[in-house]
């Protein structure tokens, strides 16, 4: 078995994912860093935009508010979030983010364990304004 290195990755060097809405940077990953219990990246959020809902049937979802204000629905109850306040989403837990602020909000997330295969990870269940949901395969990146 290989020695894992330590890795740092820069917001810069990662392309910008907007099919869910806002801007979703995955950065430290299987593909960028060989991470093999989960990933991790920042969500950027502009005043009026949201991440569609969607839910995660192997993974919870870590998140982490670093500025902005934000809206999470829960399986349909809204909560507020706030800069400085962590969250956990369970396993199977639907859940969407609004920026309902008038400033960019950020938010670093993390996911663990990985699903099986990519197309297992991530299952969308609305469109967003970007693109329409695909068939509920979901995709982890």
């Amino acid at each position: 078995m290989l020695k894992q290195l330590p890795r740092i990755v820069n917001l810069s060097d990662t392309e910008p994912n907007r099919r869910r809405g806002g801007d979703l940077r995955a950065m430290l990953t299987p593909a960028t860093v060989g991470s093999t219990s989960g990933f991790m990246g920042l969500a950027i959020v502009q005043p009026g935009e949201r991440i569609g809902e969607h839910y995660h049937p192997y993974s919870e979802e870590f998140v982490y508010v670093v500025s902005g204000a934000l809206e999470v629905d829960l399986d349909g109850e809204t909560f507020a979030l706030q800069p400085d306040q962590g969250l956990l989403i369970p396993i199977d837990v639907r859940h969407r983010f609004r920026n309902v602020g008038d400033v960019e909000a950020r938010m670093v997330f993390h996911l663990g364990p990985l699903a099986p295969r990519p197309s297992l990870g991530h299952v969308d269940t609305e469109v967003t304004d970007e693109v329409p949901a695909p068939e509920p395969t979901g995709a982890l990146e």
